[in-house]
């Protein structure tokens, strides 16, 4: 067998001319407005028109490939995007003159959703039928396999522990402020531990808040297997736990830690994931917390939705609020990041099930039937049991 690496992401612009076309792609066939692609436009215009994706899939690429190199694999590392230049179908086209017959994918995107995971499981089948058609993708000799989804591996989970430690440490010591759900007592009795625990509660301290990006709610529901419904939450909410407790035992304090939402894109009238980072922010000052650590779980690099959502609004608006606040860096081209896609490849090539973190993994190979349907309708799909 010949085998390849296949790193597949979202895409993005790499120019003002660029970024219309690369919405329009993205939006297809969800009657968008092109007056709402210009206001989102604006966004990248904002950055010159260049979203940082790519350049972030260039450094990773080359990460893994000399790692592969560092290890004897001589193994080719292929590149192709959902949404942009160099699209997923010229990859496949490079396999298939390669004479590769197993194709690794790795997706930049760590959670169960249908955005997240089965889209790219269908975009792999058109890829496909481009390449072969769609009357030869079972019988063209290329088989490929999606390696697991891994939010709760130790090489995704660490680079994130890690960066709210050194948030932690920017931010400074914490401030001495009141109990929770008491009245304000002498400056004394703040100054000393014994009197906060003979009230028994706990003092108001940074709060650690995880965030990822809005979905619709019946999405939400149904991602994931349909006998374990509710995966993407679920998955969320398992990452932040395990970081928040190793943070905890770094620093030897109790934080205390929300999952909240951003980037939400959807209609008004159809709910999605509550509550968005910005209205949370206010909740946050009106409950007295003193500063926060913004860790965004749920993306595996800097690129626009955080750049944008995080760093230019999420972070105005603390800052407007009063509220101290620091922004965790993602895993991106952490070394242990890269470590952790070539233990994904050797465990997918070898059928070994591979470390997690938690006890909703490791997620399977391949994907069960029904997981993370397509809310439109069935499409045809690769990589899966459906």
């Amino acid at each position: 067998m010949t085998d390849a690496l296949l790193l597949f992401s979202f895409g993005g612009p790499e120019g003002p001319d660029d970024v219309i076309p690369f919405l329009e792609n993205v939006t297809r066939g969800r009657g968008i407005p092109r007056e709402r692609l210009a206001e989102v436009g604006q966004h990248y215009t904002h950055f010159g028109g260049v979203s940082p994706i790519n350049e972030q899939n260039r450094l990773l690429l080359a990460e893994l490939r000399h790692a592969l190199r560092a290890a004897d694999d001589d193994m080719p590392v292929l590149w192709g995007n959902r949404n942009w230049d160099p699209y997923l179908a010229a990859a496949i086209g490079e396999a298939k003159e390669l004479g590769v017959t197993r194709l690794f994918t790795f997706v930049t995107s760590a959670h169960s959703s249908y955005s997240g995971c089965r889209q790219y499981r269908e975009n792999l089948y058109d890829a496909m039928a481009d390449v072969f058609g769609a009357e030869h993708v079972a019988d063209s000799g290329l088989e490929i396999i999606k390696l697991r989804n891994y939010f709760d591996h130790p090489g995704f989970v660490e680079p994130f522990v890690d960066g709210v430690v050194a948030a932690l440490a920017e931010l400074g010591p914490e401030p001495h402020v009141q109990p929770v759900d008491q009245q304000p007592i002498g400056p004394q009795q703040v100054s000393d531990a014994t009197a906060l625990d003979s009230q028994n509660v706990a003092p108001v301290r940074t709060r650690l808040v995880f965030t990822t990006h809005s979905i619709p709610s019946d999405a939400a529901l149904k991602s994931g297997p349909p006998t374990s419904p509710g995966s993407y939450v679920a998955q969320h909410e398992a990452l932040a736990r395990i970081i928040t407790d190793a943070v905890n035992a770094r620093v030897d304090t109790e934080y205390e830690w929300d999952l909240v939402y951003q980037s939400r894109s959807g209609a008004p009238h159809i709910p999605w994931l509550e509550p968005d980072i910005s209205d949370h922010l206010a909740a946050l000052v009106a409950a007295d917390v003193p500063a926060i650590v913004i860790v965004p779980i749920g993306f595996v690099s800097d690129h626009m939705e955080v750049v944008w959502d995080l760093d230019t609004v999420a972070l105005n608006d603390a800052r407007e609020l009063g509220l101290p606040a620091v922004r965790v860096r993602t895993p991106g081209t952490d070394p242990r990041f890269v470590a952790m896609v070539l233990e994904l490849l050797a465990d997918a090539r070898d059928g070994r099930t591979g470390r997690a973190l938690s006890e909703l993994g490791p997620w399977p190979i391949p994907c069960a039937a029904g997981c993370c349907p397509n809310p439109r309708g069935p499409r045809p799909a690769l990589c899966g049991s459906d």
